[in-house]
């Protein structure tokens, strides 16, 4: 199956129309469905089933069509950080991490690693952890961001400690909590608490230490986006690591009193002695070592 055939195929899927598809895709119709014939035939099962004038996907199609909708970005991507590499770029540094946030002076590092590099090319990864991981241990990374006890569970690796965090009340300006310098446990007593949304062990934790503790409502959040929408309506509060400040101010983060802190460190490959990764290590770490914003 070439890529023009996986292009036939998603689009396909996407219309459940031979038609439109075929429309959209500016070949004929007739073409459309040679293709598709020719392609089940190479893969030894239907894609498509043929209802009347309709077509819907059959569970091993819809299985191939993720795969292949995954593996057509994968290949763009890589196509274009390629392009990007034969104009400017000589190398790369791909490094992996969870949101925007928890590097948040990976842009600033770039623009004075460019000065001293200008021919090495700084790739950022936002993928879930489990996802970035996985790549790295494939060596399809160079560099991740991981909290220190996840970290020092792989293997041939090196780890550099960056930054820790803390734990901060998470609130609208305008609350009478947001006057505080310090949030303690009873501070939160008849508060409405988001809880959960993809927290780590260790906010569950304390999160649960609040629970059992102070008389306090909370339901869960699904997502840290959906628990700062609440936050912003006033109809709760929430817990929340300082690497997840984005800084805007648009919200009140104020310190929270426990002993819990999120120790973040850098991971490289143990055998990778690239002279480019150290220089961009220790800018991030000058850049994290000489900063006043909370974290």
């Amino acid at each position: 199956m070439n890529t023009k055939q996986m292009t036939y195929l998603i689009e396909t899927a996407k219309t459940l129309n031979l038609s439109r598809a075929a429309e959209n895709l500016y070949i004929s119709q007739p073409s459309l469905s040679y293709q598709i014939k020719v392609i089940e035939e190479e893969i030894g099962f239907l894609i498509f089933e043929r209802i009347g004038k309709s077509i819907r996907l059959t569970p091993a199609g819809e299985e191939l069509i993720v795969s292949i909708q995954r593996i057509s970005k994968e290949l763009q991507f890589s196509i274009e950080q390629a392009q990007n590499m034969g104009q400017q770029y000589s190398n790369s540094i791909k490094i992996g991490f969870p949101a925007r946030s928890t590097l948040f002076y990976l842009p600033k590092a770039i623009a004075l690693f460019e000065e001293k590099q200008p021919t090495v090319q700084i790739v950022p990864e936002i993928q879930p952890q489990n996802d970035y991981v996985n790549a790295f241990l494939k060596k399809e990374l160079d560099m991740i961001l991981l909290p220190k006890e996840e970290a020092e569970k792989l293997s041939s690796v090196r780890i550099h400690p960056l930054y820790m965090s803390y734990i901060y009340l998470l609130c609208q300006k305008t609350d009478k909590l947001a006057q505080k310098k310090l949030i303690k446990m009873q501070d939160l007593a008849e508060r409405t608490l988001l809880v959960n949304g993809g927290s780590s062990q260790t906010l569950r934790q304390v999160q649960q230490r609040v629970i059992a503790n102070v008389p306090i409502h909370y339901y869960n959040s699904p997502t840290h986006d959906f628990t700062l929408i609440q936050v912003e309506s006033g109809k709760a509060i929430c817990l929340s690591p300082g690497y997840l400040n984005d800084h805007s101010e648009q919200f009140a983060w104020i310190p929270f009193d426990c002993p819990e802190v999120f120790n973040y460190v850098l991971v490289t490959h143990e055998d990778n002695h690239t002279p480019s990764i150290k220089v961009l290590i220790n800018l991030l770490r000058q850049l994290y070592q000489s900063s006043h914003l909370p974290l």
